[in-house]
C-alpha cells in the first residue's frame, strides 16, 4: 500500500490545521492508520491512530486538541489539529500498522507552529 499525505503548513499558536492521508487501497481489518510526528532532534512519536473498527487512540499530549477521522470510501484518514502549540512543530508522517508490523509510511508533511 502507498500513502499520500498532505495538509501541513505554518500557523500561529492557537490555530488549526487539517492533515489528510490517502491509501492506495483498502487497509486490512487488523491494521490501523494514523499519524506519527518527529520534532527536530527528537524521536518519532505516535500522535493518533484509528482502527478499522472506528476506535481511536491519541497520545496524551494531543488529547482534547486533535481529532482523527476517516472516510472509508476514499481510504482517507484526517487529522484535525486545533489549539496548536509550538511544541506541535515537526514533520508529520502517516502510516499503516498493526500490533506487530508497520505496513507503510507516507512522506512527511511539515507542520510549523509559531509562538
Amino acid at each position: 500500500v502507498q500513502l499520500q499525505a498532505s495538509g501541513g503548513g505554518v500557523v500561529q499558536a492557537g490555530g488549526s490545521l487539517r492533515l489528510s492521508c490517502t491509501a492506495s487501497r483498502t487497509i486490512p481489518s487488523n491494521y490501523r492508520m494514523g499519524w506519527y510526528r518527529q520534532a527536530p532532534g527528537k524521536q518519532r512519536e505516535s500522535v493518533a491512530h484509528i482502527m478499522t473498527s472506528g476506535s481511536t487512540v491519541y497520545s496524551d499530549s494531543v488529547k482534547g486538541r486533535f481529532a482523527i477521522s476517516r472516510d472509508i470510501a476514499e481510504n482517507t484518514v484526517y487529522l484535525q489539529m486545533n489549539g496548536l502549540k509550538p511544541e506541535d512543530t515537526g514533520v508529520y508522517y502517516c502510516n499503516v500498522e498493526s500490533s506487530y508490523t508497520i505496513l507503510a509510511w507516507g512522506q512527511g508533511t511539515q507542520v510549523t507552529v509559531s509562538s
